[in-house]
């Protein structure tokens, strides 16, 4: 491993990411964050990263998005209506009389890294803690489509919600659909518990859709009507949200599975505006996690020296499929500066990039973190 990386002249395969230092210190410039960004920042928060110490994220710590507003929802008189070849209606305590299933699931944000693009898409400014490792409890949504009865020419299931908004000058309920085959997969879960309690009202109460390995806007919150379609949803959610475009006019291809991702937990302790870390010269162990929607994570390596030289991580042993995996790194740290990175691969051989795929709407930046160190003696 090479040592002593420079952090006012920094270089390396992954120094994309290190914006130039100003003359007032270490401050990153980001040109142009509005007042309505700030604003959705305020209201949609990430998980601390130094969460990830957690294999399950605390409630309060879960990354939040919300499209509209929480609705306030009274219980006694919410009902799931799902309409196949027959409709049903059903309270809250009548699902959670029907089989109950747990799963720890992580969820992450479709527009996860966003902020780190250049030129940087105008919406929800995350950088890259929109992520969150929850167990949610609830009952399987298969046996439920096969109850209300499966019709002839059904091609998607459409989930909707209860929050209401506009949103590319539609107005609109939040919906999202999945193909029969994808929404009849058996984990995929009607969700009425998280980490034990009932859903707070923020993540969804009284119901919510969960989709194991899918970004998490599929997830449909306060969820009130499922239905069997006999043609393509094209709802805004469906069609203009959430499609990888590099231009306005393109159709794009739909977001979906979650792409390889691993992050750090921050080492030593933050300098209070840059977040750069400090660790004391010796062993340090780091740690982080990473996931996959694809495939199970299969490696996790680790540099020091900002991407020029990498080394293996220690994969934790594996847990559920649909929740992250913990790695450690055994680091002999000698006084310096250094540009820490971490990059996974899943056992579908899908691998990290260097430097971010840009897009219009800001999805999928998986591209390796990188995190400045300084060691003192």
């Amino acid at each position: 491993m090479a040592h002593g990386s420079s952090l006012a002249e920094p270089h390396g395969a992954c120094q994309w990411a290190v914006r130039p230092i100003s003359a007032r210190g270490r401050l990153s410039h980001v040109e142009g964050i509005s007042l309505e960004e700030l604003q959705l920042a305020a209201r949609n928060h990430g998980m601390p990263l130094e969460a990830l110490r957690y294999p399950i994220t605390p409630v309060g710590l879960h990354y939040l998005l919300i499209h509209y507003d929480v609705p306030i929802v009274d219980e006694a008189d919410w009902t799931l209506q799902v309409r196949g070849e027959r409709q049903l209606s059903l309270g809250l305590a009548e699902l959670k009389e029907r089989p109950r299933a747990e799963l720890a699931v992580t969820m992450e944000c479709a527009g996860n890294g966003r902020a780190k693009f250049d030129p940087r898409p105008v919406s929800q400014p995350w950088l890259l803690e929109a992520v969150g490792t929850a167990r949610w409890a609830g009952t399987p949504l298969r046996p439920l489509l096969e109850e209300a009865g499966l019709t002839d020419g059904a091609v998607e299931v459409l989930f909707t919600g209860l929050d209401r908004g506009i949103e590319g000058g539609i107005e609109q309920r939040y919906q999202r659909s999945l193909l029969v085959d994808e929404a009849m997969r058996d984990e995929i879960l009607l969700a009425y518990e998280m980490n034990g309690a009932p859903l707070p009202p923020q993540h969804g109460f009284p119901l919510r859709l969960i989709v194991p390995g899918w970004y998490g806007m599929t997830s449909v919150k306060w969820l009130a009507e499922i239905e069997l379609i006999d043609d393509p949803f094209d709802g805004y959610q469906q069609v203009q949200g959430y499609r990888m475009r590099q231009e306005e006019d393109e159709e794009g291809t739909p977001i979906q599975w979650i792409v390889p991702r691993s992050l750090f937990a921050p080492p030593g302790i933050p300098e209070f505006l840059t977040r750069d870390r400090t660790v004391t010269a010796g062993e340090e162990v780091v740690e982080g996690r990473a996931w996959s929607g694809f495939a199970p994570i299969e490696s996790v390596d680790v540099s020091t020296d900002g991407g020029e030289t990498w080394d293996a991580a220690e994969l934790e042993r594996a847990g559920e499929r649909w929740a992250w995996r913990g790695w450690t790194y055994r680091w002999q740290a000698r006084p310096g500066d250094y540009v820490l990175c971490s990059r996974a691969r899943d056992e579908a051989g899908n691998e990290q990039p260097l430097e971010p795929a840009w897009n219009l709407g800001g999805y999928s930046n998986n591209a390796v973190q990188t995190v400045r160190v300084t060691v003192t003696g």
